[in-house]
């Protein structure tokens, strides 16, 4: 298993939507790398992300998929 994974992947890692995965990256809350035009997440630090976001808020936040 990668730890690269795309915003698609995360989007449905996380049950963020993919605008909530891409608004995470830009804030730096998840680590990122731009591979040509396709950006990847690094799937340990989108479960860091998502396990604070649970222990802080009791819940995920962010814009639900639709």
């Amino acid at each position: 298993m990668s730890d690269w994974i795309s915003t698609s992947e995360a989007s449905n890692l996380s049950g963020y939507h993919a605008e909530h995965i891409r608004k995470l990256i830009r804030e730096k809350r998840v680590k990122a790398r731009k591979f040509l035009t396709l950006w990847l997440v690094s799937r340990k630090s989108l479960l860091e992300y998502l396990k604070e976001q649970t222990v802080t808020h009791g819940e995920k936040r962010g814009r639900p998929k639709s």
